[in-house]
């Protein structure tokens, strides 16, 4: 797979969309005559899921908070869109994540509910309920891709957010991990299937 080129700093990425949400929430406070609230969030959740396009097991979906008050965060130098790191850095970026994130969440959506429900249905819910668990540890909300059309969840879809934004990335990492896991997991139960190698993707 080719590399795409950076256009951007990911973490510059989430602290400029921050600052930006943070002055129109000024700009509204003072249109209503509410003033400035003191000190600004800096708490930003990214969502993203791993197995929309498998032939076989769960799909997860993941959501990560980054404190950018407590940034720099240098263990996670290094951090994309998880389908550009090997599975090595992979699991050493998802040590990384849980140890520099604010809070992290999963949720795996089985194949049964998977075919119940339908493939897109699916990915929403499960990403909405990633979302719904971090209850009120973030300021905003990126979404790779998908509009969760649910303004209580403060999201947005941003279209290629896996490697735009840092928050956003770090939960392509966790799903990506934590599902390659099940299916490893799997692959012990149904050792015939070589899920351990393809994660139930055609290959």
């Amino acid at each position: 797979m080719a590399k795409r080129a950076r256009a951007s700093d990911p973490f510059r990425f989430d602290r400029a969309l921050l600052e930006h949400e943070a002055r129109d929430a000024a700009a509204a406070d003072a249109r209503h005559g509410s003033g400035m609230a003191a000190g600004v969030d800096l708490r930003l959740a990214g969502a993203d899921e791993a197995g929309r396009g498998c032939l076989a097991g769960p799909l997860v979906a993941s959501a990560v908070v980054l404190d950018y008050a407590r940034a720099p965060f240098p263990l996670l130098k290094g951090l994309t869109d998880s389908k550009l790191l090997s599975p090595e850095a992979r699991e050493a970026m998802f040590q990384a994540v849980m140890r520099s994130a604010l809070q992290v969440t999963w949720v795996s959506c089985s194949p049964c509910t998977i075919d119940g429900q339908g493939l897109h249905r699916s990915n929403l819910s499960a990403l909405g309920r990633a979302l719904e668990l971090l209850g009120d540890e973030y300021r905003m909300a990126i979404v790779d891709g998908f509009d969760l059309g649910r303004p209580e969840l403060r999201a947005r879809a941003l279209v290629g957010g896996d490697f735009k934004s840092a928050a956003v990335a770090a939960a392509s990492v966790v799903a990506k991990v934590v599902r390659d896991r099940l299916m490893r997991g799997l692959s012990l139960l149904y050792p015939v299937y070589g899920f351990a190698e393809h994660m139930g993707y055609g290959t």
